[in-house]
């Protein structure tokens, strides 16, 4: 059974810089992409960044290009969300996703694209 986690949330100020984690476990057979999303309280979950399969591809949300950036471990089983520069509209609860539907692709980019979710990690910044 696949699961994700994550980790590394909290409480910052206005321009700090916070790192999320994703631990994903269980086994994956085929090429898979891997999202981060967030939901403000009242909102819509959105799109934050992906990393297509073979890392060659990113794709970013124009409200966080510049300032946030995707990475992953070795053996694709961590995946990282460095957010630089935060600001108080950042302020959501972050998840982390995989999609084994589409694995690159503007597809990455939309919530109903992927299968597996974490249970997410609270991101507060203040003003």
């Amino acid at each position: 059974q696949v699961q994700l986690v994550e980790s590394g949330g909290g409480l910052v100020q206005a321009g700090d810089s916070l790192r999320l984690s994703c631990a994903i476990s269980g086994r994956i057979l085929v090429p898979y992409g891997t999202g981060w999303f967030r939901q403000a309280p009242g909102k819509e979950r959105e799109f934050v960044t992906s990393i297509s399969w073979d890392g060659d591809n990113t794709y970013f949300a124009d409200s966080v290009k510049g300032r946030f950036t995707i990475s992953r471990g070795n053996a694709k089983k961590t995946v990282y969300l460095q957010m630089n520069s935060l600001k108080p509209e950042d302020t959501a609860i972050y998840y982390c996703a995989i999609s084994t539907r589409y694995y690159s692709g503007t597809a990455l980019r939309q919530v109903a694209s992927y299968n597996y979710w974490g249970q997410g990690t609270q991101v507060t910044v203040s003003s």
